[in-house]
């Protein structure tokens, strides 16, 4: 599984109605309002990526009110979460 992280900052007025819009993206699992230099986070996790391209450009990118974004790919992924389900067997 791939995974992206995508800033994104929108119209100060739309910022709601475009997580909305995005979280219903096909690939997109989570979309963050937040603080500082952006408006949202989405979290974007596909098979192949080739699939980014179809995702992010083609599809978040587009939903009106987005005005621009910054797209960081994933190279490993650590969770304390994911750490205790791989040691918990038979505990």
């Amino acid at each position: 599984m791939i995974t992206a992280i995508v800033m994104i900052k929108a119209d100060v007025h739309r910022i709601a109605e475009v997580a909305e819009a995005i979280a219903e993206i096909d690939g997109v699992s989570e979309v963050y309002s937040v603080t500082g230099g952006v408006d949202l986070i989405a979290m974007v996790r596909v098979r192949r990526h080739e699939d980014l391209a179809e995702v992010i450009p083609g599809r978040v990118n587009k939903v009106p009110g987005v005005t621009s974004s910054d797209t960081h790919i994933s190279f490993q992924t650590y969770s304390k979460h994911d750490l205790e389900s791989a040691f918990a067997i038979g505990w």
